[in-house]
């Protein structure tokens, strides 16, 4: 019998989450309350409280959240903040949605009185890291359970055996084989892992991608697209307004249809694994391209290499699952420090998977100065024998070890 008498699953409604539900009641004989996340992932949720009931969790314990703006607002667009990418190609989708979930765990976790969160990440990925890091860091005396560290159900065709032996409802498709991949989708991306991807040398079927037509599908015709920034932060698009979470939705579909933000990519897992996953992200490569078009204009030239020197440190924390940790918060001063000035717009293009800017300003921020770049007569601007001096006393120690090594 365990000490535990009340839990907050994380929960989705599927059959991997169905089983742990009922395995809490069964190992644990606790008080199960379940806690479902809207984040973008363009699935109905309305089932995972039928399912929930039909369990017999009470219906004061059953949580369904729409988190598509606190999710954008308060995680992703921060992480743009600092044109984030992971080992120089992943714009971590998946990562980012996982200290919100944590966080509202241990939220509903005071105010139900539960002591112990628990998650259906497997104990090979990186999320079981993410999700106990946040949940820790909020709250230093939860108790976690992480079943696939302590079950034997190591497999599918014994989650399937157990689920019938307990009287759980399968779906259809899990019957007939369900989803070749194993998928996570929120409003930046969704994420395709396992099956046919195993083989690294394999190239993804042209049916598995959900949100992107393949470049060579998409419109013959390019599309130019105004966006527009505040203090860093996307906050219109072609002059309407609109809030963040309908910003990101909108750079999907625009992306999407002109197959843009698809990667297949082989990254280093936290655990120490290599991990093959694919990935299509149309609104945040968007997003990314054009951030770094206004910052071009606006940053002064060492602070912005001072946060590409800073980035892949931040999208480490991020992967690794330091979202809540003090380091991270401290970075994330800085960098939202550099964006007060990060004010204006940028065009761009976009044409058969690629994202082109093709103008940017800044009425009040730009540090573009047309009288010095100019390569016409700049009437004294700019004193051009000045790089002299400069040139000299840059090249002063090559000079002298060049020197010595003649006489040697």
């Amino acid at each position: 019998m365990s000490d535990i008498k009340k839990a907050v699953l994380a929960y989705s409604g599927g059959l991997d989450t169905s089983v742990i539900l009922k395995w809490l009641q069964d190992t644990y004989q606790c008080e199960v309350v379940t806690f479902t996340a809207d984040i973008g992932q363009g699935e109905e949720l309305e089932p995972a409280r039928a399912k929930a009931l039909k369990m017999g969790i009470k219906p004061e314990n059953i949580f369904i959240d729409d988190m598509r703006e606190e999710f954008v607002r308060d995680f992703v667009f921060p992480m743009f903040r600092a044109n984030t990418v992971y080992e120089g190609e992943y714009l971590l989708g998946t990562s980012i949605a996982r200290p919100l979930i944590a966080k509202r765990l241990i939220e509903i976790a005071t105010k139900t009185g539960a002591e112990a969160i628990a998650h259906g990440a497997t104990g090979k990925g990186n999320d079981q890291v993410r999700f106990e890091l946040g949940a820790y860091a909020l709250n230093p005396n939860i108790r976690v359970i992480a079943p696939w560290r302590e079950w034997d159900l190591l497999s599918r065709e014994k989650l399937m055996a157990y689920a019938e032996n307990a009287g759980i409802p399968i779906d259809m498709k899990h019957k007939q084989g369900g989803s070749p991949y194993s998928m996570d989708a929120n409003l930046l991306h969704i994420s395709f892992e396992g099956r046919h991807l195993e083989d690294p040398a394999a190239e993804a079927e042209e049916s598995m991608w959900r949100w992107t037509v393949s470049p060579e599908a998409a419109p013959d015709k390019a599309e130019y697209l105004d966006i527009e920034f505040a203090n860093g932060d996307i906050v219109a698009l072609n002059d309407k307004k609109m809030s963040p979470a309908q910003v990101l939705a909108k750079l999907n579909e625009l992306g999407g249809k002109h197959g843009i933000g698809r990667l297949d990519l082989v990254e280093n897992r936290y655990v120490g694994m290599k991990s093959r996953g694919c990935y299509e992200t149309p609104g945040g490569t968007i997003m990314l391209k054009a951030h770094r078009a206004i910052e071009s204009i606006t940053l002064d030239r060492e602070v912005a290499h001072l946060k590409d020197d800073l980035m892949p440190r931040y999208a480490s924390m991020i992967y690794n699952g330091y979202w809540w940790s003090p380091e991270r918060r401290a970075l994330q001063t800085l960098i939202d420090h550099t964006q007060n000035c990060v004010n204006g717009w940028v065009r761009i293009k976009l044409y058969k998977g690629n994202v082109i800017v093709v103008g940017r300003d800044s009425k009040t921020d730009s540090l573009f100065d047309p009288t010095i770049a100019t390569f016409e007569d700049d009437k004294g601007a700019y004193d051009q024998k000045d790089a002299a001096g400069f040139i000299k006393l840059n090249a002063l120690r090559m000079r002298i070890a060049a020197n010595l090594h003649q006489k040697k």
